[in-house]
């Protein structure tokens, strides 16, 4: 059993695109510290601490319907209900009691996975 570092989702309402199509299938991907790191350092953050969720978004967002690039631009121009949406998304599947690891008995063989407590727990 592989980390799960992707996670499929079903935006509320969807992006709709210049052409009128409409996008609401997507994958995000596990943050990196990078992922993190990097918009920190961008001048949209500096001027506006609320940008930093767009950067984040467009970084993780690995596929939104049929678009072939996820930019800020992207969410920028997303509904609210959407940007909302995606930023719970995001803190649900990166947060610490989310990590999984693969797991064997060693007596009947059985595969699953088991929840990794953080320090403090």
């Amino acid at each position: 059993m592989a980390l799960q570092t992707e996670y499929e989702f079903t935006l509320p309402r969807g992006y709709a695109d210049s052409s009128g199509n409409l996008h609401r299938q997507g994958v995000m991907r596990l943050a990196t510290a990078i992922d993190e790191i990097a918009p920190l350092r961008d001048p949209r953050v500096g001027a506006n601490q609320a940008y930093l969720s767009i950067i984040l978004l467009s970084r993780v967002i690995v596929k939104l319907g049929s678009l072939p690039v996820i930019n800020t631009k992207v969410i920028e121009d997303l509904f609210s209900a959407d940007f909302n949406y995606l930023q719970e998304f995001y803190r649900q599947i990166n947060r610490d009691d989310a990590v999984k690891i693969p797991a064997v008995c060693p007596e009947c063989k059985h595969a699953f996975e088991v929840s990794i407590a953080t320090p403090g727990e």
